[in-house]
Order: C-alpha cells, then structure tokens, then sequence
C-alpha cells in the first residue's frame, strides 16, 4: 500500500485528527511518499500563498487497486491504481507540478501520522516561475505581496 501526503493548514489539523480527511468538493488533493522528500512536499510554498502561515503533512496508506486522478496541474488527469499513481510521478522526467486526487474522504483509520514540515520548501505560481517574466496584469498579481514594487520594478527596465 503506497503512502500518500496531503498537505493542509495547521487551523485543521484538529477536525482531521478527530474523524479523518473530508472529501472536499474536487477530491483530496495529495503527493505519493517519494525518495526526494522535495517532490513529495513540493506544494508546500504555493498552498502558503492563499494566506495560510503554518502548513502540515498528513501521512496515509490507500490501498493499491483503489482508483485515483494523476496528472500535472492545468492538465487533463488520468484514473489509474493509486499504486500506478505513485509510480507516475516517480518515473516522469520533471515531477514538479504533479498531483494525485483521492476521489473521497480519508478514513481516520487510514491516517499514519501527521507531522511538521519544513515552510520553505516548493515553488510559488508555477514550478520554474523564477525563469519566466510574471505577467503584471491586475487580474494576475491582484493582493499578492509586494507586487506593487515588482509592477514599479519592472516599468523601470522597459
């Protein structure tokens, strides 16, 4: 049985504790436990950007042929084993950006552990995002932290 992390505010870890992880409205949105501890955690940064200050892991096992979505964020997902899933991911040439969705709630019983985890760890907006000019439009950047001096910064150099 794979092991899985689903990362979430700290605020909720007393509701997950009590009586498992809730569905939600898309699914459980969670990473395969992987060798590179980067890749299995790596949504840590961006999930910090809505607001949240304090982020954990919460550490399950699913069964093997239990069926779960596997893809790379803003593309089409594939069902397959949550075995298959895990092994997705840890054979695709860039695992940045992939993320596995658990179709319904996770059981209390199925919970190992829950944990701290390092709050820097990830990328924000995109996986290479440090590569590619950010778009500056008010829509894109709209309440992010100091995007008035990225605006005024980059006005400058044009």
């Amino acid at each position: 049985m794979p092991t899985f992390v689903h990362l979430t505010p700290a605020k909720d870890l007393k509701r997950i504790v009590r009586s498992g992880i809730k569905h939600g409205g898309r699914g459980v949105f969670c990473m395969p436990v992987l060798p590179n501890y980067y890749i299995s955690h790596q949504w840590i940064r961006e999930l910090k950007r809505g607001g949240q200050r304090t982020i954990v892991g919460v550490y399950f096992t699913w069964p093997d042929e239990e069926l779960v979505w596997v893809g790379h964020y803003f593309q089409a997902h594939t069902q397959v084993t949550a075995a298959e899933a895990s092994r997705v991911i840890r054979d695709a040439p860039r695992t940045e950006g992939y993320e596995v969705i658990v179709t319904r709630a996770i059981p209390l019983g199925d919970i190992q552990k829950v944990r701290a985890v390092p709050q820097v760890m990830g990328w924000r907006y995109m996986p290479d995002s440090h590569s590619r000019v950010p778009c500056l439009c008010p829509y894109c950047i709209r309440g992010d932290i100091k995007s008035q001096r990225l605006r005024r910064r980059t006005r400058s150099t044009r």
